[in-house]
């Protein structure tokens, strides 16, 4: 799905890094889960697919700017489609549900507290 995202529909903003489902750079939603787009089947997705140009509204998005949590920003597309599907179905997560649930998106530049501050302050 990540290449017919990049290639076919010019949706860039979705990063391959491991292209293997470790890394979690590739991570977009389909009916709000969160999904490693690298080795899920374009053909084989039913529902609705929202990629980082679909959340670029959310405030996740400014919290992550405010909060310094982007630096080098090729896992940041990943660790918001993750983060936004978090405070959908919890809006004040704990500091050890955030650790949990976003456990499958890696950042090379270690932004983890960072990251974790952008989304325990996401409404601010």
């Amino acid at each position: 799905m990540a290449e017919a995202l990049r290639e076919s529909f010019g949706l860039t903003g979705t990063k391959v890094a491991c292209n293997e489902g470790h890394c979690g750079a590739c991570t977009v939603l389909v009916e709000g889960t969160p999904t490693l787009s690298c080795i899920t089947l374009a053909h084989r997705v039913e529902g609705e697919v929202t990629t980082i140009e679909g959340l670029r509204d959310h405030p996740l998005v400014d919290a992550f700017v405010r909060t310094d949590a982007v630096q080098c920003g090729f896992c940041t597309p990943g660790q918001i489609a993750s983060a936004v599907a978090l405070v959908e179905s919890s809006p004040e997560p704990s500091r050890e549900e955030i650790r949990h649930r976003m456990a499958g998106n890696l950042c090379r530049c270690g932004t983890y507290p960072r990251i974790e501050e952008a989304i325990t302050t996401w409404r601010d």
